[in-house]
């Protein structure tokens, strides 16, 4: 057994690194993750265990504010450790990592269901210099992102609420709660589009899946009426996966876009991993049109395309969603969106794994909304019915 613990130390403050633990099977992938991460100035690894029931064991005494779990382990595997990790550390960030398999892609988004944060991909040889490179930057982000959520917890305090602009039509919401004492400046809102919306586009990342899940399983009568379009930001396999989910939870048929199909009302069409989806107008009919090209904002899917490409083909009659996430993919093609007389609904800081996407587009001053997860279905049903206030 290969267990590295570090002492136990007293509960770290905000400028102290963000203690990561580390458990995987595989020598060589721990040795690897370990020196990236202690090569970063904000984190530190505090253990380094073989098995989940080494972690298990352990996770009191190292107190991680962060765990990379590996879903295939022997002894106890990752999907069998994180229930038992999170009992004993309720605000532990848990990330899964796993090869790309169906099989894996199926467990990790269970993960998501049981509490797990995040998950990211593993290569299948980190000999490849381009995917232990992706394969690091894409996990020092995430552990970057997602690490200080639970020392924020602790900290937060009531900031003031965000009141719509005054042409806007919306109730007054509630900030969420943040650990500063600052005045909070309400982004500003616009109001909705005046024309009916002929498509729903729905863009996301960190915690979207489960954010999908959520609220696909409620705008069934809006999946009626139009066709709805995701780009999620995720790899090959997960997509496929992710569309069986998301037609099961929404009662309609879904699936990975296929170049050329036509989109209609009553599909779900969802960005295949590793290509941006955008829409096309060919002989009068809305089709879909994969691109191979590069990523696009780091990300391949990309959010951008896809709202800017419904623009060319709908023009104003366009509802965007950007639910949570890293980064600022969709603020730019929701300004598109909104130039041409479309709207965008942003989820809020409160019920966002990362307020990144849509914060972007928040404080970009372009959406006419911006809602906790549950109040975004109850606003697209009435939207699509009829309401534009």
């Amino acid at each position: 057994m290969s267990v590295a613990v570090a002492r136990q130390t007293t509960t770290p403050s905000r400028s102290e690194p963000l203690r990561v633990m580390v458990v995987d099977d595989s020598a060589v992938i721990r040795g690897l993750v370990t020196r990236w991460i202690e090569a970063e100035p904000d984190m530190a690894v505090v253990g380094s265990l073989r098995t989940g029931r080494d972690a298990v064991n352990q996770v009191e005494k190292i107190d991680p504010d962060v765990a990379v779990l590996d879903i295939e382990m022997p002894d106890l595997d990752g999907i069998s450790a994180l229930p038992l990790l999170l009992a004993k550390k309720r605000n532990l960030t848990v990330i899964m990592a796993s090869t790309l398999t169906l099989r894996n892609a199926e467990i990790s988004l269970k993960a998501l269901s049981l509490g797990a944060a995040d998950y990211i991909p593993k290569p299948e040889s980190t000999r490849e210099q381009g995917a232990a490179e992706i394969f690091r930057r894409d996990l020092v982000e995430k552990i970057r992102h997602l690490g200080p959520r639970r020392r924020r917890l602790a900290g937060a305090i009531p900031s003031p609420s965000l009141a719509p602009g005054p042409d806007s039509g919306q109730e007054p919401l509630r900030r969420p709660l943040v650990a500063s004492a600052a005045v909070q400046v309400a982004p500003k809102l616009v109001p909705f589009g005046t024309q009916m919306p002929r498509v729903l586009l729905i863009g996301s990342s960190t915690g979207g899946p489960q954010a999908l899940m959520s609220l696909i399983g409620d705008i069934v009568s809006v999946i009626d009426r139009v066709p709805v379009l995701i780009t999620q930001h995720m790899p090959p396999t997960f997509t496929t996966i992710l569309a069986e989910h998301l037609a099961r939870n929404g009662r309609r048929p879904a699936a990975e876009g296929v170049d050329g199909e036509a989109v209609i009302a009553g599909r779900i069409y969802l960005a295949p991993g590793g290509k941006h989806m955008r829409v096309a107008r060919r002989n009068g009919v809305a089709v879909i049109a994969l691109d191979d090209g590069p990523p696009i904002n780091f990300c391949k899917p990309a959010v951008d395309p896809l709202f800017a490409s419904a623009v060319d083909v709908w023009q104003g009659a366009v509802q965007a969603v950007i639910l949570t996430g890293m980064g600022s993919d969709g603020m730019r093609g929701g300004k598109q969106v909104v130039a041409a007389g479309g709207s965008v609904i942003a989820q809020d800081e409160a019920t966002s794994v990362v307020w990144g996407m849509p914060g972007a587009a928040a404080n970009a001053g372009i959406c006419a909304a911006i809602l906790p997860l549950g109040q975004i279905a109850p606003k697209l049903v009435r939207l699509f019915a009829g309401d534009r206030s």
